[in-house]
């Protein structure tokens, strides 16, 4: 009788207490649920939104606000493959890129680890590296018209000491144009990246270098062999930005400067996106353009990431 009572026992029930508790708990997951969902419209309203206007807009044609919309297919895409304009514009954001991102980002490695030896006028070192930051892009342009103008500052030092032979309108000449704006872009990119990293180098325990130099590590082999590796994943996330900019924005240098001239020495694609839309006409195939961009800026990123993930 008392094993047929235990079987047949109803299962004990939890405290009035603890169901109380998980309520409570419940509750307030839910409140903190409700309380991101600002932040969550805002999310697909200027995200998920753009991001689905732009693939919508590269299937059109579309020549402007007040003009009609009529669909296009993927016929935008196929013109991109056959357009000699995009064949060099994307040939120039190649190399762009290519010759950009090594420079900055070794470059402001470098300087980062000068600045973090703390040498006399470190401080106003940093404060003039947020010049680029500090002009407005169209102050900017001004100030390089007048570096590589005809009479300009390169072509006033050449004459100056007896090279005048290689003075030249840098901006006018094909072969020159695109390495003015190489130059301009390094520029401005350098001396940003470069104080975040000086910023990350500084959280490094004093210790670690310290140690180093007793082990007889110079400056070098401190600089490449401890800083570096330490800084892997932080100096992945400035070559990522770095690599956004030049992809993206650096089309304001190209505007400013060159209008993509001469010819079209110096357009590239972020350029073209521009130029297409509000100087051609011809938004759906520009949009077309910011899609391949788009898809050129995820690849990069994925294969940045994975360059630079830190090593267990």
């Amino acid at each position: 009788m008392t094993a047929t009572a235990d079987v047949s026992a109803p299962p004990s029930r939890p405290p009035a207490s603890s169901a109380r508790r998980r309520r409570t708990q419940r509750r307030r997951e839910l409140l903190q649920l409700t309380s991101t969902i600002p932040a969550l419209i805002w999310f697909l309203v200027f995200t998920i939104g753009p991001l689905v206007s732009l693939f919508y807009f590269s299937t059109v044609n579309w020549r402007g606000l007040i003009a009609p919309r009529t669909p296009a297919g993927l016929s935008n895409f196929e013109k991109l493959f056959t357009d000699p304009i995009v064949g060099l514009a994307a040939w120039n954001t190649f190399l762009q890129l290519v010759i950009t991102l090594p420079i900055v980002v070794l470059g402001a490695f470098m300087i980062a680890y000068y600045l973090t030896l703390k040498p006399r006028g470190h401080r106003f070192i940093r404060a003039l590296m947020f010049t680029p930051v500090l002009l407005a892009a169209s102050a900017l342009a001004m100030v390089f018209v007048g570096v590589f103008a005809p009479q300009g500052m390169i072509n006033g030092f050449l004459k100056a000491v007896g090279l005048g032979d290689l003075a030249r309108p840098w901006l006018a000449d094909g072969t020159t144009a695109f390495w003015a704006i190489i130059i301009v872009t390094i520029w401005c990119s350098m001396s940003v990246s470069a104080v975040m990293l000086a910023a990350r180098l500084n959280s490094i325990d004093e210790s670690v270098f310290e140690a180093a130099e007793i082990d007889g590590a110079g400056h070098w082999r401190r600089m490449w062999q401890i800083a570096w590796p330490m800084s892997r994943e932080f100096i992945g996330v400035v070559t990522m930005l770095q690599f956004l900019w030049t992809l993206f924005a650096s089309a304001a240098v190209v505007l400013l400067l060159t209008r993509g001239g001469p010819g079209n020495a110096t357009v590239t694609l972020s350029f073209l996106v521009y130029d297409f839309a509000f100087n051609q006409s011809k938004v759906g195939y520009s949009q077309a353009v910011a899609v391949v961009l788009f898809v050129i800026g995820v690849i990069g990123i994925l294969v940045i990431r994975r360059v630079f993930r830190e090593k267990n």
